[in-house]
Parts: C-alpha cells; structure tokens; sequence
C-alpha cells in the first residue's frame, strides 16, 4: 500500500474518530460547533456512525477482505448504535430498540465468524470465481 493511500486512511481516521468521539462525548459543544441543534440523541447516534468510519477506515490499514471488514465495523457501530438507544431512552425511541438493534448486531457478528472462519485462500478463490 503507498504512502497516499496509507496517509489518506489515516488522515480520513483521524477526522471521522475526532469528530465522532466529540458529537459522543459532548454533544453541546459539538452542536454549537457544527451550527446544529443540540439534539442529544441524534448526536450521540452521528458521533457513534463516525467512530464506526473510523474504526474501519484504521482497520483497512490491515485488512484486504472487504467483507470482513464491513462486517466487522457494522457490528461494532451497531452495537453501539444499541447502546445509544439503551442510555438515551429517556430522550426518544421505544423500549424495543436497544434489543431489536442487538439482534441485528448478532445477526451481523455471526456473519463475521462464519466469514473469519473460510480460510483466506478459499475466500479469495471464491472471490475470482464469483
């Protein structure tokens, strides 16, 4: 991988983990900043799909299989998207949807352990061939 390419990812990771932990963190401040209404719920939620970009945006500096790349990021921003509507509840939502997105986060972390399980050669031969 060239050094654009690997500068890029991390130039890219920096701004999405910065901004994201940032709407996460403080969701006023990030509100006020960004010209946005101080929805904390919704900021929340920005923050953690940014951290998610990050997150894969860093991992694409290792791993070449896009599939469990995205699977993995998918599952990790869900599952934190779950946790969002679980702390925030009192803000919007309903009851159901911290457990309705933990499911999708299982259904998508069985994915990435069926996917981590076919060995590399076998997913790439499969890949060619698809």
């Amino acid at each position: 991988m060239s050094i654009l390419i690997r500068t890029a990812l991390l130039l890219a990771a920096a701004s999405m983990l910065i901004t994201g932990g940032w709407a996460r963190v403080d969701p006023a401040g990030f509100a006020a900043w960004a010209g946005w209404p101080n929805h904390v719920h919704f900021l929340h939620d920005a923050g953690v799909f940014q951290l998610g970009i990050g997150l894969m945006l860093v991992c694409a500096l290792r791993w070449r299989d896009v599939v469990t790349l995205v699977l993995a990021g998918f599952v990790v921003t869900n599952t934190f998207h779950a946790v969002n509507h679980a702390t925030d509840l009192d803000l919007s939502g309903r009851a159901s949807d911290p457990w309705l997105l933990l499911a999708l986060s299982l259904v998508g972390a069985a994915g990435l352990v069926a996917r981590l399980r076919v060995p590399a050669a076998r997913r790439a031969g499969q890949e060619a061939g698809a």
